[in-house]
């Protein structure tokens, strides 16, 4: 990871200090190095100094797309931090829940057990990512359409290179700073309110209560993870990459979704599973479905169905405590609810790979988990990342910045009132 950026308009000039660090394959791979001094700049530039064409080009709507959906998804639920909730007394649960309970146990004790997890205060985390949009299906059927587009292996490969890093206080305080293809977007939250900030959006607040962000689930905060699963259900065994596992499953409650709905857009459900090896007792698989319904004009209604697939890997100790470094997300958004033709389904990828990992940080204190100044908390949304209810994700994504407008494609957050989305069409 680079931290410092050299100064290419004067090689005597001093160098740049980053505030994200940027993976060394995105200088590597780019002949034109002062392209990418003038992309650094870009980066470090007041807000509303900004051009949204001459920051993402071409590529505006698929970095929108792919940092909504992907950049800072949040989880089902909040995690209740409760010693005893782990600790309880198996034989007073059904048998389902007190199978989860035991496995449950079985991966505190493969983590590094709960003296190593009670011992960590606070986190810090620096890693790269590189995620991109692999295929756009559209029209009748969608799955067997003929109109399959194909994004994968382009450009060599294909994808947008970033780095992020993140710090954690408690379960209840985070925040994340992501950087991929020159686009920044921060999310956070201060144990009151999670908030998400991105160039083409004024900071807001997610609805409901604050809940963690997903990505410390996938192998980075054992503790954290131990804490949502006590309160799942087994629901069986599975075999995952040749690994077979328990499968957990929890689900968030009614009242949860309804404070995360508001009076365009409804959450009808939001499961969560994790799958733990019967070998290791580690989390080797991290699901995620939700379902959404927004409301259309007249009484139609679009659905949008959110599915994230995490495969966690690399396990490695640090200080005692077994961290994931490694792995990858492959996520399934598919609309339907209109005729058959209007049927889409995108599918994109992310990977991801820790840099470095340091607990307990000192002087870590509550300003450095300040919401933004100028956050909304009248937004009305959930989490995660849709498109409008008059909007339809474009066939050809890298060119859709001229057919699609910015505010089409937004974080579900972001989601507002239904006559604020016709003046956007």
């Amino acid at each position: 990871m680079r931290k410092l950026c050299p100064n290419f308009e004067r090689e005597d000039g001093l160098e740049t200090v980053l505030e994200v660090p940027i993976p060394e394959e995105m200088f590597a791979s780019n002949k034109h190095s002062n392209r990418s001094w003038q992309n650094m700049k870009a980066w470090m530039r007041p807000h509303n100094e900004r051009s949204m064409t001459n920051l993402f080009g071409g590529k505006n709507t698929e970095i929108q797309l792919l940092l909504g959906v992907i950049g800072a998804p949040l989880i089902p639920l909040p995690i209740n931090c409760d010693p005893e909730f782990i600790n309880c007394n198996i034989k007073d649960h059904p048998i389902e829940v007190s199978m989860a309970k035991y496995i449950v146990r079985q991966y505190i004790a493969a983590v590094g057990g709960e003296k190593a997890l009670n011992s960590v205060e606070s986190m810090c985390a620096m890693g790269k990512v590189k995620i991109e949009a692999s295929e756009f299906c559209a029209g009748e059927g969608s799955l067997n359409s003929n109109k399959v587009l194909r994004v994968k292996n382009q450009r060599h490969g294909g994808g947008e290179m970033g780095g992020f890093v993140l710090w954690q206080k408690r379960p209840d305080l985070w925040c994340l700073e992501l950087v991929v293809s020159g686009c920044k977007i921060s999310a956070g939250s201060d144990g009151k309110v999670a908030w998400r900030q991105t160039p083409w959006h004024h900071s807001h607040a997610s609805r409901g209560p604050p809940r963690p962000l997903r990505r410390f689930l996938q192998g980075l905060d054992p503790k954290s993870t131990a804490n949502l699963f006590s309160n799942s259900v087994c629901t069986g065994e599975k075999t995952i990459n040749k690994e077979d596992c328990f499968v957990l499953k929890i689900e968030a409650d009614p009242s949860s979704l309804r404070a995360r709905s508001s009076s365009n857009v409804e959450v009808i459900r939001h499961t969560l599973w994790g799958y733990f090896s019967q070998r290791t007792g580690l989390l080797v698989q991290l699901e995620d479905s939700h379902l959404l319904r927004i409301k259309a004009s007249g009484n139609d209604s679009i659905f949008w169905e959110t599915t994230m697939e995490s495969a966690i890997q690399d396990y490695r100790t640090i200080d005692g405590i077994n961290i994931a470094y490694k792995g990858r997300t492959s996520v399934s958004l598919f609309r339907f609810g209109e005729t058959s033709e209007s049927h889409s389904r995108t599918r994109m990828e992310e990977v991801w790979a820790i840099e470095e990992v340091d607990f307990n940080i000192k002087g870590l204190s509550m300003d450095c988990f300040l919401p933004p100044g100028d956050l909304k908390k009248d937004e009305e949304g959930c989490d995660n990342a849709v498109i409008s209810s008059n909007a339809r994700l474009p066939f050809k994504i890298r060119s859709a910045s001229s057919r699609i407008n910015a505010s089409q494609v937004a974080a579900v957050d972001d989601v507002q009132d239904s006559d604020e989305d016709e003046d956007d069409q």
